[in-house]
């Protein structure tokens, strides 16, 4: 069976709806164990071996992103983050901790829903008759660090791309069998606010197994959450000992202390209803006025998933192919129909763009577009931010209601 005809796999991190909270403490599963830092390399060597290509944080461009592993002296020892709107700076921290940032741009959907994807190609022979190139098969897919924000995003996409009546082929495809480490947080980013959406900073569910990072005069070590059946065959292959109760109490105070980190927040209890009945409000010119219809948000936020379709033939005419792009709803293509553009302005797109993610998604799917990573917030570069935009039109709600 082809890779884009399979059926969704099952499971998964259920979305969450909007204005529900975390439940903190002891995660669900087994009890905890702990990997040292030799461990985190055999388990990565051990996923390697099973066939996977192992995605993780890396540095990379000024910034942590996502790269392939091979090790766990690949991944970003002793490097921190400073995150503000518009802001994004690294340096160096006073310790070896290698999951001491928050997040950066690339979030799971780079990979799962890659920004480029050629879906068919098909070429003329020498007969004159028409072949179809095979598409290769997705690759089989581990990732490494993934926090409780994206573990939700992973599930809103996964309702979005393989709820409905036709799924999305191949990213069935690269769901399936993905093997999930997620990593709880210790620090909340300048721009991080998922204790709003109820989305973090503790992942309880979605991943096959979970990390706490410890570094104290005990060593450097990880406590371990089972999450899955394939989470406790790895496990099984890897040494490990049992956690001690003062491990499982600074495992779950790391987490408390990132919670009360928080650098924004947003009301959520009635936004769906506050953004469809203040469409006219004038904070949308407001922000119009900055916004620059670049897409960054989009191609940073870990659930937005509009793409469009290329259709190109070679010079020749002998090769044709279709590709699948990521879009946005901040160009002016993106709504075109015959005779023009349905969103000409910048306020549209803009308005288009948040009330969708924080308003009508709740319509089409039953939970809001956000989980509260704040990379729109970090990398808009005039630094647009989401939840003083909400802010805003909640402190003057009604006065323009329209």
């Amino acid at each position: 069976m082809a890779a884009r005809d399979r059926p969704p796999p099952r499971g998964g991190p259920a979305p969450v709806a909007a204005g529900s909270r975390p439940v903190y403490g002891r995660a669900v599963g087994s009890d905890r164990t702990v990997l040292d830092r030799g461990g985190l390399d055999a388990l990565i060597v051990l996923l390697r071996a099973q066939g996977r290509t192992v995605i993780g944080p890396t540095i990379s461009q000024g910034a942590v992103t996502l790269g392939e592993l091979s090790g766990a002296d690949d991944l970003p020892a002793g490097w921190r983050d400073e995150q503000d709107g518009g802001r994004y700076r690294l340096r160096r921290g006073n310790d070896a901790a290698l999951f001491g940032y928050s997040v950066g741009p690339h979030s799971l959907k780079s990979h799962l829903l890659p920004p480029s994807l050629r879906l068919l190609q098909v070429r003329r022979s020498q007969d004159g008759t028409m072949e179809t190139t095979d598409e290769p098969e997705p690759p089989r897919l581990a990732f490494i660090g993934v926090r409780s924000c994206d573990l939700h995003a992973m599930g809103i996409q996964d309702r979005v791309l393989m709820g409905g009546a036709h799924p999305d082929g191949d990213y069935a495809a690269r769901r399936e069998g993905a093997f999930v480490v997620a990593v709880q947080c210790g620090q909340a980013g300048g721009t991080c606010f998922c204790v709003s959406m109820g989305t973090g900073p503790r992942a309880t569910s979605g991943f096959d197994l979970a990390l706490t990072e410890l570094l104290d005069g005990d060593g450097h070590r990880f406590t371990v959450e089972v999450g899955s059946e394939d989470g406790a065959a790895v496990m099984a292959e890897l040494e490990h000992r049992a956690a001690t109760d003062a491990e499982v109490r600074a495992a779950d105070a790391a987490v408390e202390r990132a919670a009360g980190q928080m650098g924004r927040q947003m009301e959520t209890g009635d936004l769906r209803d506050l953004l469809q009945d203040n469409l006219e409000h004038p904070r949308w010119d407001d922000v119009a006025d900055r916004c620059l219809t670049c897409g960054n948000c989009t191609s940073v936020c870990p659930t937005c998933f509009c793409t469009s379709v290329d259709d190109v033939t070679d010079l020749t005419g002998e090769t044709a192919e279709r590709h699948r792009r990521w879009d946005s709803c901040f160009t002016l293509e993106f709504s075109y129909v015959h005779g023009g553009e349905v969103r000409r302005s910048a306020r549209s797109r803009y308005r288009q763009w948040m009330t969708h993610k924080l308003s009508t998604w709740i319509d089409q799917f039953g939970t809001s577009g956000c989980v509260g990573c704040g990379r729109c917030i970090t990398w808009c570069p005039v630094a647009i931010d989401i939840t003083e935009e909400v802010a805003a039109i909640r402190g003057d709600d009604g006065a323009h209601a329209g």
